[in-house]
């Protein structure tokens, strides 16, 4: 990569990464665990300094550590959070080097060849990693050497810096588990007597394929570098942005709308390519005073259409404060969603659509989470036949509700009504109302659910009514049999 250059390589192993992420948030000087369920035991996962003091140690059983130890606090462990604290470490190790790796689990790569001198030398550059890192809470082990492996030996065994062509000797002392070879490997290594680097190193490189595997001998080579070992850098996530610089600064909303339908078409281009929607879209303009005007589009449907998404922009443009111009636009999509090509095949897509848009200009408004939906549940129960969902985040009922019977319209908790007998009263007062019964249809019985205790159906059994009243109102009312009682509990329009 640097001709001509003796390549140099920081390994960065985090022993604690896992606890030191959960304890930056609530810092703790008592005994701390993460917890992980490993062949159906919970069993430590990583621990903290004060854990290990107490003679605590990774992959123990978590009941014997509380009888080891009973002050231990422990949450379970989050290993995809664990994940995204590792990339996010990677990302901000590129202020060090533009090639950074992700090194197993807890650990990082960086390629320094050519950048050591920006920070004033390589002792410099580590003790200002060592620093920003402390200060963030993390326990890190560092070594830099010319090789990936011999940086991976120093961090894990003999923390610190190997000059130039000085990796073989320094690295000559340390365990053979220092080359990241197989535990299982190690422990024969061991047992015939190799147990350093340099013991490993003086057998004759034909006899160790053949007796140990080729791997250690590929290790052992990448460690002394005789057999180059690159770095697979993070990729950074694609951007999905558009933007368009003006010659002359504009001001009516026609023309900032015109100039969003070519950055649309631009940004729905590569969402189409990744096969990816929008969720969240944001219009930035920059006036010619370098002040910022933002219009937000939250959709109710990943989208990549610019037809259904342009007019949806058009409320927010009218209300930017354009000054004395704006001579920038920029489109982002800042929330994204898989949205897989799909064949539409049936009439009703074109109604979804419609009713998608209605609830992303209703959400611009009010906020999409203030918009929902009704969806039918598993149960025959009035009150638990249904669920209220974001409409939104929710998909419509795939169909028709399973009713068998009329249903009112309003369904309220039950109140309680004057009423004598089986039958509905042909008289009773309700909400400061007298009402007449003119006519009744039913009974329709219901049961509770037997296998769930609920508290609104001690009464038992309920006989519903449909009762139309001579001043208009159409009720529902039941009567509990086994408890004797009249009830109002829903209004049909």
């Amino acid at each position: 990569m640097f001709d001509g250059m003796q390549r140099r390589v920081v390994s960065l192993w985090f022993p604690r990464l896992a606890s030191d992420r959960v304890l930056r948030a609530r810092p703790a000087d008592a005994p701390f665990a993460l917890t992980l369920k490993q062949n159906n035991a919970n069993r430590l996962y990583c621990l903290n300094m004060a854990a290990e003091e107490q003679g605590l140690y990774r992959g123990m059983s978590y009941s014997d550590a509380r009888a080891f130890c009973p002050d231990l606090k422990s949450v379970p462990a989050d290993l995809p959070a664990d994940e995204r604290f590792q990339q996010m470490l990677a990302r901000w190790a590129g202020r060090y080097c533009p090639w950074v790796g992700l090194e197993g689990a807890d650990g990082l790569v960086l390629d320094v060849t050519g950048s050591t001198h920006l920070w004033g030398g390589e002792a410099a550059m580590i003790d200002d990693m060592r620093l920003r890192l402390g200060r963030a809470g993390l326990t890190v082990r560092l070594g830099l050497a010319d090789t990936r492996g011999a940086a991976w030996a120093l961090a894990h065994f003999d923390e610190g810096i190997a000059g130039a062509g000085e990796a073989q000797d320094r690295i000559a002392n340390l365990p053979v588990a220092a080359l990241r070879l197989p535990e299982k490997t190690c422990i024969t290594l061991q047992r015939l007597g190799l147990r350093r680097i340099a013991d490993l190193a003086e057998l004759p490189r034909a006899t160790i394929p053949r007796r140990f595997g080729r791997e250690v001998l590929l290790r052992l080579d990448q460690a002394l570098g005789a057999q180059p070992e690159e770095i697979s850098p993070l990729r950074d996530p694609p951007r999905y942005s558009a933007r368009m610089t003006l010659p002359d600064p504009i001001g009516l909303a026609t023309d900032v709308m015109a100039g969003t339908a070519r950055l649309l078409e631009q940004l729905c281009t590569k969402l189409k390519h990744h096969e990816m929607g929008a969720r969240v879209i944001c219009l930035t303009l920059r006036r010619v005073d370098q002040a910022n005007q933002q219009v937000e589009l939250r959709l109710a449907r990943p989208l990549r259409s610019p037809a259904r998404i342009l007019p949806l922009f058009e409320r927010g443009v009218n209300k930017v404060d354009a000054g004395f111009g704006i001579d920038q636009l920029r489109l982002e999509a800042v929330q994204i969603e898989a949205l897989p090509a799909t064949q539409i095949s049936h009439a009703g897509a074109k109604s979804q659509d419609k009713l998608d848009d209605m609830i992303t200009r209703l959400g611009n408004r009010i906020g999409l989470d203030n918009i929902i939906r009704f969806l039918p549940a598993d149960s025959h129960i009035p009150e638990r036949s249904y669920i209220i969902a974001p409409a939104a985040y929710s998909d419509p009922a795939g169909s028709s509700w399973p009713v068998t019977r009329p249903r009112p319209l309003r369904l309220f908790p039950p109140e309680p009504i004057a009423g004598m007998g089986p039958r509905p009263p042909q008289h009773f007062r309700w909400r400061r109302m007298s009402l007449t019964a003119a006519r009744v249809t039913g009974p329709e019985r219901i049961a509770p659910e037997w296998w769930l205790v609920d508290e609104s159906w001690r009464s038992g059994l309920r006989d519903y009514w449909k009762v139309n009243t001579r001043q208009g109102r159409r009720l529902w009312l039941y009567y509990t049999p086994q408890n004797p009682g009249w009830f109002v509990q829903g209004e049909f329009a």
